[in-house]
C-alpha cells in the first residue's frame, strides 16, 4: 500500500511539472511612459540569444512557445530593459520607461557618464516627464518634493527658486552649481523646462569633488534632450490656464477700524469715512487677480548612424497672480553632433529672452504689507486727483502713512529684460582604443536691463512732485575651457578601469551700470536726463585653473573603488591663499552580483560609502584687498569736488572655505526592479566658513562689511527613497516616495567673535535677529520668550521691583531668564530655526489603457516661520489697520486687565511690545501639499494615426490643497533678499498661487 502511495504522488509530481512547463501564447502591447504604442521593441526569452517577437506599429507582440517558469525581456533603444517572470499570464502588457530612471542604466556624472550600477556617491535622478508636469518658469522648481534631501521655496513669477541640497552648510551664497550639458551656470533661469531630458543631484564629494570650488553646496547636471537614431519626429505641446491666490489675512472693516482707532488711539474717524460714503475697500483683494499662463512648444528631431539633432522653440506667459505682476520668455534650442569615423564633434546651445514684472514695493513695504495697513474706508480712486487719479492717506487718517498699494503696483512700471545664451562645443577624438581626447569651450553670457518709470503722484501725505527714471544695466559671461584624456579599459574580462585627466580653465567677468534722474515737467518723457541725476559702475573679474584626475575600478561590477583630485586656483583670494587641493574616495559593493545572490529575490543591491572634501570662493571680488569708492562730493572753497573714500576693508589672509563630506549608503532592487528603494547618512563638517561680517561705523568702509573666516559648521542628516512599480496589464501604477533629514550646527567662530547678527535690511520697527552663535542652527531666530500678558501692577513689580520700568498691565510679559530683575539682550534665546528638519515628497503615477494618471504631494516638517504680517497686525504702536484679534486685546482699568482671558497686549503698549522679535511671532511652517494632479487621455486608432503618432489632452490643477497650521498666506517662505541670513521671514511674500491648466500634446 505504502508503494502504491509513492508511485501516485511521483505520478502526480510529473503531472504538475508537466502542466507548469506548458507551453502556451503569450501577446501584449508595449508603450512608452505617456501611453505611445511603440514599434521595433525586441522581445526575447530570458537565455535565447534571437528575438522570439518585434512589436508591430500598434506595440502589439505574440510570442509562441512560452513556458510559465520563462522570463521575457523587453528592449529598445534608448528605453530600461524590463525582465518579466511569465508565470500563469498569456497577456502581458508593458510601459517601457526613459533610460534615466533605472538603476541599471547610465547617469550623468561631473565630465561624464557611469553606469548607476557602478555609481558609488550619492545622486537623485528627476526626468522630464516629471520637470514639465507642474506649470513652473524655472527647471529648480520640478526638484520640489522629487530629491531627498533637497529644499526648494519657489518666489514670484521669474525670481530664481531658493534651492538647498542637504541643509545649509555656509553663511553666504548657498546655492548650488548648475552644469548644463557640461556648461557650468549660476541658475536655470535661461533654460526651457520642456527642453530638459533629466536632472542629477550631486550631494556628495565622491559626485561633486571633480568640480572643486563649486561645488561646495552641491551640483545640479542638467542634461538637454538630443536627437535619436530614427525618423524625423516633430512635437508640439501647449497649456492654457489661470492662477490665483484665495487665501486672506483677517482684517478690520470699516465699523471695527473705526470703533479700534476711536478706543485705542482717541482718534474720531467718523467723519472721515462717512466722507467717503462709509465703504469697506478689501485692499488684499485689489491686490490679487486671476492670472492667465500660457505655453507652447515645438520640436523637430531626428538621427543617423552618425549624426544627431535636435532643434525647439519655445514661449511662456505668466500673469501674475499680485496685479503687474508676470513672466514672459522666449527660448530657442540647437543640439547636434556628428561623428565622422573617430572624430565627433557636437554643440549644444541654448538662447533666451525673457521679461520680468517683478512685485513692487515702496517705503520698504511690500505690497500685501501696504494692503492689510491701510485704512479700509478709503477708495482705491479719486477722480478729482488730477495727480495719478489714487486716493491714499491724509493728514486727517490719524498718522496712517500706509501707501495705496494699488497705485505702487499700476503708477508706472518695472521691467527686467533678459538675455541668456549657455552653450557649448567640443570635439572628441579616439586616439587609440578606449583612449579619447575631449576639448569642449562652454559659454554662459548674460545682459539685464531693469528699467523703472514712476509718473509723479498725490495721494496724500504719500506723494510725488516729479516723474523717476531709474535703470540697472548689467551683464557677464563666464568661459570654461576644457581639456581631458580619458582612458577605458577592461583587462581579462573582470578587471574595469576608467582613468580621466582634466584640465578646466574659467574667465568670468561682469559689470553693472546703475542710473537715475527726476523730471519736474511732465509725466510724458521716460528716459534719463542730467536733471537730479546719479551714476555708478562697477566692473569685476574672477579667474579659476583648476587640474582634476579620477580613477573608477571595478571587479566584475562587484567590487568599486573611485578616487578623486583636484587642485584649485582662484583669484579672489591673495596670492599666498590661492591654491586649495580637494579629494574624494569611495567604495562599493555590489552584492548582487555575488554567486550566492544569483537566486535570490534582490535584483540590486549595492553598498556604498565614500568620503572627501570640497571647497567654496563665492565671495565677493576684491575682497582680499581695500577698495575706493569715488561716490562722494566734498566741499572746496564752497565748492562740490569730487573725492573718493574706502570702499571696503581689506583682509589678506582670507583663504579658501572647505568642507569635509561623508555619506554611507546603500541602494536595492526586488522582483525585478518592481520594488526599489536606497538609503543615505551623510556627516559633513565645514571650516573656514566665509562671511562678511559687519564693521563699526568708526572703521570708515562705505560697504560697512569685511569678509572673513569666521565659522566651522557641522550638519548632519538621513535620506530614504521607495519606490514601486508594477508594469503588467492594462493597469499599470508606480509610487515613488523620497524624504530626507538635516541638522546644522555652528561649531566654533573665529577668536573675538562671540555672536553674529544677520536678518533683513533695515525695516521699521523690527530689529535683526537671525544669529550666530557657537552650538546654534545657523542663523536661528534670536528673541525673547514670552508667557502671556501682564494682568496687573503686582506682576509687573514681582518681575521689575516697584517703578523700575515702563511696563505695564496689559503689556507682554517676556520672560527674565537671568533673575536680573531686567529684560535685556541677555535674556533672548534661541526661538526658531528657519530650515527645515525634513524634507518628503510622494509622486504617484497610473495609466489604465488610453487614460493616464498623476498625483504629486510635497511637503517640509520642523521649520519654523517668523510671522512679520502678525508682527504688523498686531504691534498696534500707531495707527494701521489691524487684525481681528485685536479686538479682543488687553483692556486695563484702574492697573488691572479686565478681559484676563485675552492673548492680544494693549494697544500702544511698551516698545518692548513692538520693537523686539519674540517667540509669540514664531509659528509652525510645517505643511504637506498637494502640488499637482493630473489627468490624461492620450488618442489612438487608425484615424489618428494617419495623420499623428500621438495625440494626448490633459487637466491639470496645482497646489489645490495645502495642510498647514501656518497662519500666513503661505507657509512657503522665500528669503527676502536670497541670502541664508534672511529665511523663513515672512514680511509680505509672495504665496504660491493654486492653478488649473489645460495641455494638448501632439507628436507627428
Amino acid at each position: 500500500m505504502k508503494l502504491k502511495i509513492k508511485f501516485a504522488i511521483i505520478a502526480l509530481l510529473f503531472c504538475a511539472q508537466a502542466v507548469f512547463s506548458q507551453s502556451k501564447t503569450i501577446t501584449g502591447i508595449v508603450s512608452d511612459k505617456s501611453g505611445l504604442p511603440l514599434s521595433g521593441v525586441s522581445v526575447t526569452v530570458q537565455g535565447s540569444s534571437s528575438a522570439a517577437a518585434v512589436t508591430d506599429f500598434d506595440g502589439k507582440y505574440t510570442v509562441d512557445n512560452v513556458n510559465s517558469n520563462n522570463k521575457l525581456v523587453f528592449a529598445f533603444i534608448g528605453m530600461s530593459t524590463q525582465t518579466i517572470t511569465v508565470g500563469n499570464n498569456t497577456s502581458i502588457n508593458v510601459t517601457l520607461q526613459d533610460s534615466s530612471q533605472d538603476l541599471k542604466e547610465v547617469v550623468v556624472v561631473a565630465y561624464g557618464t557611469q553606469s548607476r550600477a557602478k555609481v558609488t556617491g550619492a545622486i537623485s535622478t528627476v526626468s522630464s516627464k516629471d520637470i514639465v508636469a507642474v506649470p513652473i518658469t524655472n527647471a529648480e522648481s520640478a526638484l520640489q518634493g522629487r530629491a531627498a534631501g533637497v529644499s526648494v521655496v519657489n518666489g514670484s513669477p521669474g525670481s530664481d527658486p531658493k534651492v538647498i541640497i542637504r541643509g545649509l552648510g555656509t553663511m553666504g551664497n548657498s546655492n548650488p552649481l548648475y552644469v548644463v550639458d557640461g556648461v557650468l551656470t549660476g541658475n536655470l533661469s535661461g533654460l526651457n523646462p520642456s527642453d530638459i531630458e533629466s536632472m542629477t543631484v550631486l550631494k556628495d564629494a565622491s559626485t561633486t569633488a571633480l568640480y572643486g570650488a563649486k561645488a561646495f553646496n552641491g551640483v545640479i547636471m542638467v542634461t538637454t534632450k538630443k536627437g535619436k537614431k530614427g525618423p524625423g519626429q516633430m512635437t508640439f505641446s501647449t497649456y492654457l490656464g489661470s492662477q490665483k491666490i484665495t487665501k486672506r489675512f483677517d482684517v478690520l472693516n470699516t465699523q471695527q477700524y473705526l470703533q479700534y482707532a476711536k478706543d485705542a488711539f482717541g482718534s474720531d474717524l467718523s467723519a472721515r469715512a462717512a466722507q467717503y460714503g462709509n465703504i469697506t475697500t478689501d485692499w488684499q483683494d485689489q491686490i490679487f487677480q486671476t492670472g492667465l499662463m500660457q505655453d507652447y512648444n515645438l520640436s523637430f528631431a531626428n538621427g543617423t548612424e552618425n549624426s544627431t539633432s535636435r532643434y525647439s522653440a519655445g514661449y511662456q506667459k505668466q500673469e501674475g497672480a499680485l496685479i503687474s505682476t508676470g513672466f514672459e520668455r522666449y527660448s530657442f534650442r540647437a543640439n547636434n553632433s556628428q561623428k565622422i569615423g573617430k572624430l565627433t564633434i557636437g554643440s549644444n546651445i541654448g538662447l533666451s529672452f525673457n521679461n520680468i514684472r517683478p512685485e513692487r514695493n515702496s517705503g520698504g513695504r511690500t505690497l500685501l504689507e501696504h494692503a492689510i495697513k491701510m485704512a479700509p474706508y478709503l477708495p482705491v480712486y479719486n477722480p478729482n486727483n488730477t495727480t495719478g487719479g489714487y486716493q491714499g492717506q491724509e493728514g486727517t487718517d490719524g498718522g496712517n502713512d500706509a501707501e495705496n498699494p494699488v497705485r505702487v503696483a499700476n503708477n508706472g512700471y518695472q521691467k527686467i529684460n533678459n538675455l541668456s545664451i549657455i552653450g557649448n562645443i567640443y570635439a572628441e577624438l579616439e586616439l587609440y582604443k578606449g583612449l579619447k581626447f575631449r576639448s569642449q569651450v562652454a559659454l554662459d553670457y548674460f545682459t539685464s536691463k531693469n528699467h523703472t518709470f514712476i509718473p509723479s503722484y498725490n495721494e496724500g501725505i504719500n506723494h510725488q512732485d516729479y516723474s523717476s527714471t531709474g535703470e540697472i544695466n548689467s551683464g557677464g559671461q563666464t568661459i570654461v575651457f576644457d581639456n581631458s584624456l580619458n582612458y577605458k579599459t577592461t583587462i581579462a574580462e573582470k578587471h574595469n578601469i576608467e582613468v580621466l585627466g582634466l584640465i578646466t580653465k574659467v574667465e568670468n567677468k561682469n559689470y553693472s551700470l546703475t542710473a537715475g534722474s527726476r523730471y519736474y515737467i511732465s509725466n510724458e518723457i521716460d528716459q534719463l536726463r542730467l536733471q537730479d541725476a546719479n551714476l555708478t559702475s562697477n566692473n569685476s573679474e574672477a579667474n579659476n585653473l583648476g587640474y582634476v584626475a579620477r580613477i573608477n575600478y571595478d571587479y566584475d561590477e562587484k567590487y568599486l573603488v573611485a578616487v578623486s583630485g583636484r587642485r584649485d586656483g582662484s583669484s579672489l583670494f591673495g596670492s599666498d591663499y590661492r591654491y586649495a587641493n580637494f579629494y574624494s574616495a569611495a567604495l562599493g559593493w555590489n552584492i548582487a552580483k555575488e554567486d550566492f545572490m544569483k537566486n535570490s529575490i534582490f535584483s540590486t543591491l549595492k553598498l556604498r560609502a565614500s568620503t572627501g572634501t570640497t571647497g567654496n570662493d563665492r565671495i565677493a571680488p576684491y575682497s582680499y584687498s581695500s577698495t575706493l569708492s569715488a561716490r562722494f562730493n566734498y566741499p572746496i572753497d564752497d565748492k562740490l569736488g569730487g573725492g573718493v573714500t574706502a570702499g571696503s576693508a581689506a583682509n589678506p589672509a582670507l583663504k579658501w572655505e572647505s568642507k569635509t563630506t561623508n555619506n554611507i549608503g546603500f541602494d536595492f532592487g526586488l522582483l525585478d526592479e518592481k520594488i526599489t528603494g536606497s538609503f543615505e547618512y551623510f556627516n559633513n563638517k565645514a571650516t573656514d566658513i566665509l562671511f562678511a561680517v559687519p564693521l563699526p561705523a568708526s572703521v570708515g568702509s562705505i560697504s560697512g562689511t569685511q569678509y572673513q573666516n569666521i565659522a566651522d559648521t557641522k550638519s548632519s542628516g538621513y535620506e530614504v527613497t521607495l519606490g514601486y512599480n508594477d508594469r503588467v496589464g492594462d493597469f499599470t501604477w508606480s509610487a515613488v516616495g523620497n524624504l530626507g533629514t538635516s541638522k546644522n550646527e555652528v561649531t566654533s567662530l573665529a577668536p573675538g567673535v562671540t555672536s553674529v547678527l544677520g536678518g533683513p535690511s533695515g525695516r521699521s520697527g523690527l530689529e535683526n535677529f537671525s544669529r550666530l552663535e557657537v552650538g546654534q542652527p545657523i542663523f536661528y531666530f534670536w528673541g525673547y520668550q514670552t508667557n502671556g500678558i501682564y494682568q496687573n501692577q503686582a506682576e509687573v513689580d514681582a518681575v521689575f521691583g516697584p517703578g523700575q520700568t515702563v511696563v505695564k498691565p496689559g503689556d507682554i510679559k517676556f520672560i527674565d531668564r537671568n533673575g536680573d530683575k531686567k529684560i535685556t539682550a541677555d535674556d533672548k534665546t534661541n526661538i526658531g530655526n528657519p530650515y527645515p528638519k525634513l524634507t518628503y515628497g510622494l509622486n504617484l503615477t497610473a495609466t489604465y489603457k488610453k487614460f493616464d494618471f498623476n498625483c504629486f504631494i510635497a511637503g517640509v516638517h520642523g521649520v519654523d516661520i517668523f510671522n512679520a504680517n502678525k508682527f504688523d497686525l498686531e504691534a498696534m504702536q500707531r495707527l494701521f489697520n489691524s487684525g481681528t484679534d485685536v479686538i479682543d486685546r488687553a483692556v486695563v482699568s484702574g492697573g488691572v486687565v479686565t478681559n484676563p482671558t485675552a492673548t492680544v497686549p494693549r494697544a500702544q503698549g511698551a516698545p518692548i511690545n513692538w520693537n523686539s522679535a519674540s517667540e509669540r511671532y514664531v509659528e509652525d511652517g510645517s505643511y504637506t501639499r498637494l502640488k499637482n494632479i493630473t489627468v490624461g487621455y492620450t488618442f489612438s486608432g487608425n484615424e489618428f494615426q494617419k495623420y499623428f503618432s500621438r495625440v494626448r489632452f490633459y487637466l491639470s490643477a496645482q497646489n489645490l490643497v495645502t495642510i498647514t497650521n501656518y497662519s500666513g498666506l503661505d507657509p512657503e517662505v522665500s528669503s527676502i533678499d536670497g541670502n541664508g541670513n534672511s529665511a523663513g521671514i515672512d514680511s509680505g511674500r509672495y504665496p504660491q498661487p493654486k492653478s488649473v491648466i489645460f495641455g494638448l500634446e501632439v507628436t507627428f
